[in-house]
């Protein structure tokens, strides 16, 4: 039996998350609420964090314990020999979620858990180690649901939708991790064409591109929460790194990104070269009522318009009856996926929806519909 892991996802990833983690050779996997569970040894593990596209990140319990207070918390932290998982000078955060009854403030129960920490080490070796709050050696998750505490170690460190492509600075309305599972969820058989015609900051068409040629999406990561664990073993992770790279095949179709505007364009164009996958991505500056297909029969359509919180409802229902139309005139024989938390004016998109699906962007619900677009598709409002 391998060793307990859980990856955190966004909410409605949790089977594509799954499904990852088994072609990966994960047992044992577990479906949750934004969350999978799974087994694995040290090498799934370094793999996970490099190779899954919907994980936000991948935590290893190491302690379950019951709590209904702060002093039943407090001997809880303390039943962990935290000197097992750490050393004196190493610093530590610890992150706290709670939904519990007895609990109600996660940077209280934190706080509660260090002082637990630290009063180990201090009441053992007479000195404290100190909280690093953004860059730890040990990062600590503390989970409480009802009474049931779960204390794990954070493999990952930074957030895994951080692939290293994209700047702080550009504002891009699609979580990395968000933008891969739309497009797995789409079923794209990563084979025939791919267009986004409103790619932004080109977030869709780089993880479309990576997914196409199988390519870890965190291999320009320098950094992982485990690297300084004390198990750490640099040459299990050259083995891990070395498998990925021996898994990336090529890709000859086309994958087509544009924007009406150009800076979108120029920020789109600097991620895809970070991201070393400029050579199969092909960006332009253009309205989407100008972008026509690719060569080739067929192909997918993935798009994130604009919600319309800052436009006249009437505007924004006119917009997504012209993105329905352009799509029934001009890209027959392609599947066609548009997400959006516009629920009425999605309804003006005038194409038969053949599947629907719940995604949150950030704290937006949104909905993710598929269209077939057969020649002759008859447009009727759902």
């Amino acid at each position: 039996m391998g060793q307990s892991y859980l990856a955190k996802t966004l909410f409605g990833l949790e089977e594509v998350l799954a499904e990852e983690l088994r072609e990966l050779g994960a047992t044992n996997i577990e479906t949750s609420t934004r969350a999978v569970k799974f087994e694995g040894d040290k090498k799934l593990m370094y793999r996970a964090n490099l190779s899954l596209r919907t994980a936000i990140r991948v935590l290893k319990p190491i302690h379950t314990f019951k709590a209904k207070n702060e002093e039943e918390l407090y001997k809880g932290v303390q039943e962990v020999n935290w000197s097992d998982y750490m050393l004196i000078e190493n610093t530590f955060a610890i992150d706290g979620v709670v939904t519990s009854p007895y609990f109600n403030h996660s940077k209280y129960i934190a706080l509660k858990s260090k002082d637990a920490l630290v009063d180990q080490f201090r009441d053992t070796f007479g000195v404290r180690p100190n909280v690093h709050v953004e860059k730890p050696d040990l990062r600590i998750n503390l989970y409480i649901y009802n009474d049931e505490c779960t204390l794990s170690l954070d493999s990952s460190g930074d957030s895994l939708h951080r692939r290293g492509y994209r700047l702080e600075h550009n504002m891009a309305p699609l979580n990395e991790c968000l933008a891969a599972g739309m497009i797995l969820l789409s079923g794209w058989d990563r084979k025939s064409n791919f267009v986004d015609f409103m790619c932004g900051s080109g977030t869709l068409p780089i993880e479309a591109a990576m997914i196409a040629r199988n390519v870890a999406p965190n291999k320009l990561r320098k950094h992982y929460g485990f690297m300084t664990w004390q198990d750490y073993d640099e040459d299990l992770w050259e083995e891990a790194w070395g498998e990925a790279r021996t898994e990336e095949i090529e890709f000859d179709q086309e994958i087509i990104g544009s924007d009406m505007l150009p800076i979108n364009i120029d920020i789109a164009n600097e991620n895809a070269e970070r991201a070393q996958m400029d050579e199969y991505i092909k960006l332009s500056a253009k309205g989407f009522t100008k972008r026509m297909p690719p060569r080739g029969e067929g192909g997918i359509v993935i798009i994130n318009p604009p919600y319309g919180e800052r436009m006249q409802k009437e505007n924004m229902e006119n917009f997504y009856k012209l993105i329905g139309d352009h799509l029934k005139t001009h890209f027959s024989g392609y599947d066609a996926w548009i997400i959006s938390s516009n629920k009425d004016a999605m309804k003006c998109i005038g194409l038969r929806t053949s599947q629907k699906l719940t995604l949150f962007n950030s704290s937006l619900e949104c909905k993710y519909h598929k269209y077939e677009l057969y020649s002759g598709t008859r447009k009727e409002k759902d």
